[in-house]
């Protein structure tokens, strides 16, 4: 007898008939491994890195302020304010200062009357003062900046800084002293920095000072106004040392040493005028 194909049942479904044998399946055919292909988001990746790298330069760059302070101090009483950063502030009586905290530097702006300054030493962020159109640079050193009317006043006590006015810019050492009037750098001169900075220790020194700029100096000690009538009496020196806790004394003396004659009125307002001259 020949030997007889085996039959399928015709019932069953094909894709019955592949399940039942898809692991056999599997085995003898197996699939291809899958290509490894670079994930889009690498390259996103790359992107965002260089895109904070470029974002980090710019801050840099620009040296944004992420902290700001006001300090002002009351008529007749100077105030030391003390920096996080260990610099220390003196402010004579009736002045204004604002500081900032940037990432590259410290910043104060001196908006009105007169500060020494003791700055901390830090190397790669310097501490920039500015006064009007004076700037001034310095990485640590102790130095005395007075602003009146158009004028600012620059003496160093110790250490060196860099004053610039306008396109001029000099470098002053302990003892020098610089003008910057209406924006223009003055010429370098030796004074004595301690008299300078004598009004920290309740003393006011003047030496051929404008007649003007004391009594601006007064006005920072004494709520009492002054009224200058004539304006060429501005420019007549005084020079001497007084108490600052004492300046009754030092207008009741200003007749004496000027061609002046001092006055109040009913409000108590200080008149100060040219004295007559005698027939």
């Amino acid at each position: 007898m020949s030997q007889r194909e085996p039959q399928h049942d015709a019932s069953v479904p094909a894709d019955e008939a592949i399940a039942r044998h898809r692991e056999e399946l599997k085995k003898r055919f197996p699939l291809p491994a899958p290509s490894r292909t670079p994930k889009p988001r690498s390259l996103t990746t790359l992107s965002v890195v260089v895109a904070m790298l470029g974002f980090i330069c710019a801050l840099v760059w620009f040296d944004p302020s992420y902290k700001s302070e006001q300090f002002a101090s009351a008529i007749g009483k100077p105030q030391v304010i003390r920096l996080t950063d260990g610099s220390l502030i003196t402010l004579d009586a009736a002045s204004r200062v604002k500081v900032s905290w940037h990432l590259r530097s410290r910043r104060v702006e001196l908006q009105s009357g007169q500060a020494l300054f003791s700055v901390s030493p830090a190397l790669y962020r310097p501490f920039l003062t500015t006064a009007g159109a004076t700037r001034i640079k310095v990485v640590g050193t102790r130095y005395n900046v007075s602003r009146q009317q158009g004028s600012v006043r620059v003496t160093v006590e110790q250490g060196r800084v860099e004053v610039r006015g306008g396109e001029s810019s000099v470098q002053l050492v302990a003892g020098e002293q610089v003008l910057v009037r209406n924006g223009q750098l003055g010429t370098r001169q030796q004074v004595d920095a301690a008299a300078v900075a004598a009004w920290t220790k309740g003393r006011l020194v003047f030496d051929r000072t404008p007649l003007r700029d004391v009594l601006e100096v007064i006005q920072r000690y004494q709520r009492t106004a002054i009224v200058m009538h004539d304006r060429s009496l501005a420019e007549l020196p005084v020079s001497g040392t007084f108490e600052s806790a004492r300046l009754d004394g030092m207008l009741a003396l200003l007749p004496k040493i000027l061609p002046v004659e001092l006055s109040a009125d009913g409000n108590g307002t200080l008149h100060l005028k040219r004295r007559a001259a005698k027939k």
